[in-house]
């Protein structure tokens, strides 16, 4: 398999896991954007580049980037790509008390 989307600076080495395809996709997405594998501003591959590269549907890889747009991990411009959205820190803690 190669890595032809490397040109956009993301070395995603995911590996779809869980009960579906999709799932395990949008599962491995999502922790590499916890982790800071994915920083806020990183374009991913087309859909039709990583499915290539997973050997996966290409729907499915665009069904799974339409869900983690929706639920705010991903952001999609037609015509600029797919890129990890800038998510908000969680919240730290505070003093008992006090108030944000």
């Amino acid at each position: 398999m190669t890595d032809s989307w490397a040109a956009f600076g993301a070395d995603l080495h995911i590996e779809p896991v869980g009960a579906g395809l999709r799932s395990g996709l949008m599962n491995a997405l999502r922790e590499a954007v916890r982790t800071g594998r994915l920083t806020p501003g990183t374009r991913l591959p087309s859909s039709r580049t990583l499915a290539s590269d997973l050997g996966i549907a290409r729907n499915t890889v665009a069904d799974a980037y339409a869900e983690l747009v929706a639920e705010g991990w991903l952001i999609a411009r037609q015509g600029s790509g797919t890129r990890v959205a800038q998510r908000a820190a969680p919240p730290g803690p505070t003093a008992r008390g006090a108030r944000p």
